[in-house]
């Protein structure tokens, strides 16, 4: 038997399973436009050190237009630059779980009334998404944490900069010697 609150707090969450799988839709093309942005990126970085400059080091080319940005303000620029990513890998497994959970209800009760047609298309829809969501999830966070050991690095090479290394024109030997040989 259901109470009034069961069936309202039912109804309300049935409500909530489009906004979700369009969201969960979106996070799965932002994983792959982030994987496309940071592929792009690891081949400027890799063109740059033999070119010797500093395409695809973000921080080593803001530290270039500004040489007074300090240490903070740079660590700040890293963090916002890697803040969507770090929402995305997070939020589309929570994402997933939802969209998983909302057609789990009509699906057991399309079981109970012995419409397994039914039931199927709740169980396709709550798996889809939930494996679209997880593999958004898993790219954003490989990105993410590549794109962290490269501001660690870069962050590296500009405070060897500012300690009197190579002159800033030769950002890439600073970078080299802070470890970039693993970026």
């Amino acid at each position: 038997m259901s109470t009034p609150l069961e069936g309202a707090m039912f109804s309300i969450s049935q409500w909530f399973l489009t906004p979700v799988l369009v969201l969960v839709a979106l996070l799965f093309g932002y994983a792959f436009y982030a994987l496309g942005a940071f592929g792009w990126q690891a081949v400027q970085r890799a063109g740059a050190r033999r070119r010797g400059d500093d395409m695809g080091h973000e921080l080593l080319q803001a530290y270039a237009q500004d040489t007074g940005l300090t240490q903070h303000e740079l660590e700040a620029l890293a963090v916002k630059r890697l803040e969507a990513g770090r929402i995305a890998a997070r939020v589309a497994p929570m994402l997933g779980l939802v969209a998983t959970m909302i057609p789990m209800g009509p699906a057991l009760q399309s079981l109970a009334d012995g419409q397994l047609a039914e039931m199927s298309r709740g169980l396709m829809v709550a798996f889809s998404a939930v494996i679209l969501a997880l593999i958004a999830a898993a790219i954003t966070y490989a990105v993410v944490h590549v794109r962290r050991r490269w501001y660690a690095q870069e962050l590296i090479a500009i405070e060897r900069l500012r300690q009197g290394g190579p002159p800033a024109a030769s950002a890439a030997a600073a970078l080299h010697a802070a470890g970039g040989a693993l970026a």
